[in-house]
């Protein structure tokens, strides 16, 4: 097998690394943690401060999972 073939091969391994991914899944579908009008930042409500924090969140965790498993 090519050098190619076998980083391919090694990379579709579930290792634990991998389980970071679940944790802006959880946290997401928790509403009843974040489903509230108080505290406001800048005038938005919690429940959309937190949402965007996950995107951000989300994306940082992304790239440490992809870098640490490459």
């Amino acid at each position: 097998m090519s050098e190619r073939g076998a980083r391919r091969a090694s990379s579709n391994k579930l290792t634990p690394w991998h389980l970071l991914l679940l944790i802006p899944y959880v946290a997401v579908l928790w509403v009843p943690f974040y489903n509230a009008v108080e505290p406001s930042v800048f005038g938005f409500p919690f429940f959309y401060i937190y949402q965007m924090a996950w995107v951000v969140l989300s994306s940082i965790l992304v790239a440490i999972v992809y870098v640490a498993t490459q």
